[in-house]
Formats: structure tokens, C-alpha cells, sequence
């Protein structure tokens, strides 16, 4: 735990009252180092760009510095009570969830009014929320953009800015929308920024300075704060090796709770197989599961149902699983960025966590640009010291139907469309 916390107490920042009581209900007590860097800038009025992975605390730091200016600063005059004070964009709805959990950690006596809206269920209920009046709005630029064109509610009021993971708004298509709401809320001059990401790329420290008031760069080492607490190795198996060498293992380390990432939708189902077929219950995430299945998924493996999550980067991305002891990288990511928050799943609030990869033959490639990103070597193990053994026959996942736009896409023209073409009657 001390290489996860600073010597900085929370009792020590002029923190409002209610919020030193929710942190200390909490258990929240000394700062980490990306809190301990932020927390005093922005609680000085200072924007922030803050350069950390997931698991580090930078929620709980943009969360305090939130809620700090809405409980001691006056609102706007034209604040008409129902209209946002601030405003929290993260990628994805998992996100969202989790930004919302901690934010009703931290109310417990400031009383401030939550609402969350993103994609994909509860969309009168969410619209009903804002509309009931609300002084932190969290959501996820699709759903959030629906509503405001509705005039559901407008960013007139706004006194805080959060975008968090920024990084993942440009890789997931976001950034128009991002755009679209940063033009409409008040001046940078005239409200507090603040904007967190795994990387602080162009792109990303562009975003930053055109649409923050000079914002102060922090940062936390993506690849130190990895190599600190994370036990990390790399396997150079044989592709028809992979399974038996991930099967063997899993039978020698028994992992408590394990995520296996893969880079494709096949590889996912394969490897879900195995798993099953073997014995080792597992979820399975990817791209093309229905948001009501992927929360009920989510929910067994976090309760512990299921030891194992198969996911590929697309349906992990944003996801906050506490207690990861073990991320298996069955296929090494291409991009370098991937490996950071993948490995991040694991070591998170100050715990240690074990990484293994698997550098195979179709992505092996990967692995210089990955040890040069996190500016360490992997240290190698020899496949051939585990128990490698034959495989049973694996399971086949239930076949889910295609997503409605996959009947509604250009590609299906003629086919999907002659009978509509054909008289009524012959």
C-alpha cells in the first residue's frame, strides 16, 4: 500500500467539511500520487490535465475538486435551480457507473443532486432524473448529446468541466460530440477544467489548451506506476500452444479473479470454449453483446460467479472490476497503449497484480514497442516448464442474434429490399 499512497492527508487540503466526513466514511485517508499532484491546483481555481491509467484515484480527484466548487462558490445568476453546475463526459457506460458509485460515496452529506445518463436502457428514467433538477450531470456523449438537442437540458450554469479518459473519446469516435459540448459551455476563464487521460498525446494536449484555461500538465508515469505493483512476464508459446500453455496456467495459479484479453471477437469465443470445456467458468464480453446481457455478465464476475472475464479491448474498455488478481494478454495488443490499460486492470487501489503475456507468432511483433513504452523488458519464461496438456473439446458459445443494423446496412440493398419491392397480391 505505501507505494500506492503519498504522505499527503486528505485532512491536510482545504477540503469543505462534508466532504473530509464522505472521504473519511470511506475509508479514504492519504492521497495518491496523481490526487496528491491535482488536488492542490484545482482546489486553487488551477485547470488540470492530468496524464494517469485507470486505478490510480484521478476519479476521486476530479470528484473532490467538483464537488468543492459547487459547495463553496455561489451559483451562476442566471441559474434557474434544475441546470447542471457540472458536467462529467466519460466514454463509456461502465465508466459512467463507476464516476457516479464514487460521487455517491462523496454526497453522502453534501446533498448535491446526481443524475447519470448514457446509452442503452432507462432512457425516460435518465430524462426524468435531469429534468427533476440536477448540479452534476455524468454521462456518456451519445445519450447526453440526445438530450440536450431535446432542450432536455442546456450548459448555461456550468462551473466544472470533467472529461475523463480522453484518450478513449478519440479512439472510440467520440470526439465531434466532445467538441459540440465543449463549444457551449461558459468561457475557461469562467469555470474549472479539468481533463484525464492514459496519454497525454497532440491530440489529446490540443483538445486540452484549446478548450481549457492554461491548464497545468500532471503526470503519473503510465509504465512506472504499472512496473511498481504489477508482477509482469511474457511466454513465447507456439500458436497451437497458446490454449494448453494458458489451460496449464490457470490450473497452477488458481487466479481468484482473472481477465483474458484477446484481439479478436473469434479469439474471444475460443478461448471462452476452452475455458468452459476445461472447467473454469468465464464470461464473455465482446462488441456484440447486448448491454443487458454485458451488465448481468459484469455483475456474476464481479461478485465472483465467474473467476474469469474473456474480453476483447473494444468491451473491456472502461471497465472497473476491484480485485483483479490476474490479466492474461492471450494475444498481445498492437497498440502499445492497449498493454497499459490492460495490465491496469489488475493492481488497482494500491494492490499488486500479476500481468502474463503471450508473445505468439502472429503478434510478437508487438513486443519491442510495448517494452520501449513502458521503458522496461519483460522478463521471460520458458513455456516449455509447465504442464502442457491436451485440451478437452471446448464449448461453443450460445449464437446471438446480429445487431439490428446489421439488417439496415448499405451492403444489404437488393437482397433485403425485393420483397418489399413485389405486388401485394399475384
Amino acid at each position: 500500500m505505501s507505494t500506492h499512497l503519498t504522505e499527503q492527508a486528505f485532512s491536510s487540503l482545504p477540503l469543505h467539511e462534508t466532504l473530509l466526513n464522505g472521504l473519511q466514511g470511506a475509508g479514504f485517508e492519504f492521497c495518491t500520487p496523481i490526487q496528491a499532484e491535482s488536488l492542490p491546483l484545482l482546489l486553487s481555481g488551477q485547470d488540470v490535465a492530468g496524464q494517469a491509467q485507470t486505478g490510480t484515484g484521478k476519479t476521486i480527484a476530479f470528484l473532490l475538486a467538483t464537488f468543492q466548487r459547487l459547495l463553496t462558490e455561489t451559483p451562476p445568476k442566471n441559474w434557474d435551480k434544475k441546470q447542471p453546475r457540472a458536467f462529467i463526459l466519460a466514454p463509456t457506460r461502465e465508466l459512467a457507473n463507476q464516476i457516479a458509485k464514487d460521487a455517491e460515496l462523496l454526497n453522502k452529506e453534501a446533498n448535491l443532486r446526481i443524475a447519470l445518463a448514457y446509452g442503452g436502457k432507462d432512457y425516460e428514467k435518465q430524462k426524468t432524473a435531469i429534468t427533476d433538477g440536477v448540479d452534476i450531470l455524468i454521462g456518456t456523449p451519445g445519450r447526453l448529446l440526445d438530450f440536450h438537442k431535446q432542450r432536455i437540458f442546456n450548459l448555461k450554469s456550468i462551473q466544472v468541466v470533467v472529461l475523463d479518459e480522453a484518450d478513449r473519446m478519440f479512439d472510440l469516435g467520440f470526439i465531434k460530440d466532445v467538441r459540440y459540448f465543449l463549444r457551449r459551455v461558459p468561457a475557461p476563464t469562467s469555470r474549472l477544467g479539468m481533463l484525464f487521460s492514459a496519454t497525454l498525446s497532440f491530440k489529446v494536449s490540443e483538445l486540452a489548451y484549446e478548450h481549457m484555461n492554461n491548464p497545468v500538465k500532471v503526470e503519473v508515469k503510465a509504465g512506472e506506476a504499472a512496473s511498481d505493483r504489477i508482477e509482469e512476464s511474457v511466454y513465447y508459446p507456439a500458436n497451437e500452444d497458446k490454449i494448453p500453455l494458458l489451460l496449464a496456467l490457470v490450473k497452477r495459479l488458481e487466479p481468484p479473479r482473472g481477465i483474458v484479453f484477446v484481439n479478436t471477437k473469434r479469439a474471444a469465443d475460443q478461448v471462452w470454449g476452452f475455458l468452459e470445456g476445461n472447467g473454469h467458468k468465464a464470461a464473455l464480453l465482446s462488441g456484440d453483446v447486448p448491454q443487458k446481457k454485458r451488465e448481468q455478465l459484469l455483475k456474476h464476475f464481479q461478485d465472483g460467479e465467474f473467476p474469469f472475464l474473456v474480453a476483447t479491448d473494444v468491451a473491456a474498455r472502461g471497465l472497473h472490476v476491484p480485485e483483479v488478481s490476474h490479466v492474461f494478454n492471450f494475444d498481445l495488443p498492437q497498440d502499445v497503449e492497449d498493454y497499459v490499460h490492460r495490465i491496469g486492470r489488475t493492481a488497482r487501489a494500491g494492490a499488486s497484480g500479476i500481468a502474463i503475456s503471450f508473445a505468439c507468432e502472429d503478434y510478437a511483433f508487438s513486443l519491442p514497442d510495448i517494452e520501449q513504452y513502458i521503458k522496461h523488458k519483460l522478463p521471460v519464461m520458458s513455456a516449455s516448464d509447465e504442464k502442457l496438456l491436451k485440451p478437452l473439446p471446448a464449448k461453443r458459445p450460445e449464437k446471438r442474434p446480429p445487431p439490428p443494423s446489421h439488417n439496415k446496412s448499405a451492403g444489404g440493398g437488393k437482397k433485403h429490399r425485393r420483397p418489399r419491392s413485389k405486388p401485394a397480391s399475384k
